[in-house]
């Protein structure tokens, strides 16, 4: 099994004990986000000295109005690690609107073309912004991953194109429906999991921390949706995530 999405460095524990908690709960491989530039150094920091451990590199929305939003030239330096697999997350977020939307569309205008000089996946956070979400990802020809989906409206979008879309710990919240029926139109071959750790702890952990061990709930919860069993739908998760991340 495999979480696609956690911020091993905003995590209270150090990540040592949280891979061996994941490992020792089935979870064998973690994609850790770095989310501004000192959060991208950091999480290159921690996929050097653990195993199986790979890299998202990218300046969050919420940044686009710091001096984060600068410093594209030395995202670009960090994502030639061999370590980073995708450019994100990146995006679009209307619902808090921490940084002005102009300056939102510009870094993320910034980091597609990144992502598409250096052939690499873009992982996308959009939040009450999707027609803009869907508008600049139609000029971005390569892959794309929906992470931490709960824009239910987007979804004929993401199918029509065939991006990956990734769900994480909020679609096992009780009123989370429109979530779950979403995650059963994803084709097979499209579907991811995630924990977004240590945000949105899944229901049976709700209110506590995340760690990339809980993806095993999100996943139950998923074959549940999707009327499959959890090995099989965990299988399929972990090939969608090796290809879509050119992962070893």
């Amino acid at each position: 099994m495999i979480d696609t999405h956690a911020h091993l460095d905003a995590c209270a524990e150090p990540a040592p004990a949280l891979l061996a908690r994941a490992r020792a709960a089935g979870v064998s491989r973690v994609i850790t986000v770095g989310s501004g530039i000192d959060s991208c150094k950091a999480s290159l920091a921690i996929a050097a000295a653990e195993n199986a451990v790979a890299c998202a590199l990218g300046v969050h929305p919420h940044q686009a109005g710091g001096e984060d939003a600068g410093r594209i030239g030395e995202l670009r330096t960090l994502l030639a690690s061999p370590l980073a697999v995708a450019v994100g997350e990146t995006g679009l977020d209307f619902y808090r609107d921490y940084a002005p939307r102009a300056a939102q569309r510009r870094l993320f205008e910034e980091q597609l073309a990144l992502a598409a000089e250096l052939d690499l996946p873009v992982v996308v956070h959009t939040r009450d912004a999707d027609d803009a979400t869907a508008e600049l990802l139609a000029r971005f020809d390569g892959t794309v991953v929906l992470h931490c989906f709960s824009s239910p409206a987007l979804l004929p979008v993401a199918l029509e194109r065939d991006y990956y879309v990734s769900f994480a710990g909020n679609v096992t919240f009780p009123k989370a429906g429109e979530l779950r029926d979403a995650a059963a139109g994803v084709r097979p071959e499209r579907i991811l999991s995630e924990t977004d750790c240590p945000y949105l702890a899944p229901q049976p952990l709700r209110g506590r921390p995340n760690e990339p061990a809980h993806v095993v709930h999100t996943v139950v919860a998923l074959a549940a949706a999707r009327g499959e069993t959890t090995d099989a739908l965990a299988a399929q998760i972990d090939e969608n995530a090796t290809r879509a991340f050119a992962l070893p």
